[in-house]
């Protein structure tokens, strides 16, 4: 559909707490998701949330096959989860260095859970 502007660190509207979305397989819900795809790719991003093109939304998308960003990283399924639910299974971490579209040019060392299970609604609140 579109290719947005990513907001950047320092963007208030980045600091807020995105709301649940609450209507599903509509218009604008379908028109959202195809622009964070369209944006992703665009910026050859591994992933991208609603809030970081300035719609205060918990929908999230990330996937690629191949990402120069990540040239050693395994291909990720496209995968959007709405309204998502993150939960660690176990107390084990790991630290990776990573990137955020909307920090450009800066890497951080970043501890995560070694094993979680997300879970998401689809756009038509499946």
């Amino acid at each position: 559909m579109a290719v947005r502007d990513i907001l950047k660190m320092g963007d208030a509207r980045l600091l807020r707490v995105a709301e649940a979305v609450r209507e599903f397989d509509t218009p604008e819900l379908h028109a959202l998701v195809a622009d964070l795809l369209d944006t992703m790719r665009a910026a050859d991003g591994a992933g991208l949330a609603a809030p970081q093109i300035g719609v205060n939304l918990q929908v999230v998308i990330f996937g690629f096959e191949l990402n120069q960003r990540y040239p050693d990283a395994p291909p990720v399924p496209l995968t959007l989860l709405i309204n998502p639910v993150i939960t660690p299974l176990g107390e084990a971490t790991e630290a990776g260095w990573e990137g955020c579209l909307s920090v450009p040019g800066l890497r951080g060392n970043v501890p995560r859970f070694s094993r979680i299970r997300y879970q998401g609604l689809d756009v038509q609140g499946q």
